[in-house]
């Protein structure tokens, strides 16, 4: 069992990644790019993937497309091991590719992950990046179910076949649906070994691909708007991230975190008439 010593340097002196080896996927821009800043902040070493070069702050690059099986499996074989946690924040807004929406942000980071396994020390920390379009996954439930043993070259029949398309953000809303739940059942996959999984679910974030989904959601991001103070920042995010790649959040597994200025609370009390005038 991890143990946790207030006494320790690494606390008091803020560097609570020190000496951890973390890899962050999607790291050249918004969400992923802060989260690398922050992880080298905090004392740890930033393995970084993208489709794009970047030089800030990642002490190794890999190049690769995380909708791809192939260049995962090249990933995962060049990757070293002793790796103490990963960031799966790689991921596609509802305006690009239905399918290729599917396969980055639910079928190649699956992939990537359960393959990652062995490289990862124990006790070490995955962290995906979901979303607060996941919400709703409860009324999706049939569709989840079917997608739990999703191959890459089944993507195209299974999307017809739950009628997954880029209509009104579908594609993307189910891919974050879908992946919170994973989190919630790989809780104790390998808790053998300390490994633990959690999510995080941003709201509306101001980053590149923000004007992405306002385009695609329409009223409904009107309706956000209305009753957000403002848009978060990848630096709300972030440090949620980093908490839940340190040691301190040992036994926190399988918890999605919101973190979206209250929405999801907002919601709730909305659908269980619980607001307050």
């Amino acid at each position: 069992m991890a143990e946790f010593d207030v006494t320790d340097q690494r606390w008091t002196s803020g560097k609570i990644l020190r000496d951890k080896t973390i890899v962050v996927t999607g790291c050249s821009s918004g969400i992923g790019k802060e989260t690398a800043r922050l992880i080298k902040q905090l004392g740890g070493d930033v393995l970084g993937v993208d489709v794009n070069k970047t030089d800030d702050y990642v002490d190794e690059l890999y190049l690769a497309d995380m909708s791809d099986r192939r260049t995962i499996k090249a990933l995962i074989m060049a990757l070293p091991t002793g790796i103490d946690g990963i960031a799966n924040i790689a991921g596609l807004p509802p305006t690009a590719p239905a399918d290729k929406v599917l396969l980055v942000n639910l079928v190649g980071l699956k992939f990537f992950t359960e393959n990652m396994i062995p490289k990862l020390n124990d006790n070490a920390s995955i962290v995906n990046l979901a979303s607060l379009a996941g919400f709703g996954w409860q009324d999706s439930l049939e569709s989840i179910r079917a997608s739990q043993e999703l191959e890459f070259e089944d993507v195209p029949q299974f999307m017809r076949d739950h009628n997954i398309s880029n209509a009104e953000g579908r594609s993307y809303f189910f891919s974050k649906e879908a992946l919170v739940v994973w989190t919630m059942q790989e809780r104790w996959s390998w808790r053998d070994r300390g490994i633990r999984m959690n999510a995080v679910s941003p709201g509306p974030v101001d980053t590149p691909i923000l004007k992405d989904f306002l385009e695609t959601l329409g009223e409904r991001a009107e309706e956000d708007n209305r009753v957000m103070d403002r848009p978060g920042l990848p630096e709300d995010i972030a440090p949620v991230v980093t908490f839940l790649l340190s040691d301190m959040t040992s036994w926190i597994r399988g918890t999605n975190l919101p973190v979206d200025g209250g929405m999801m609370s907002h919601l709730l009390c909305k659908i269980n008439q619980l607001q307050r005038d």
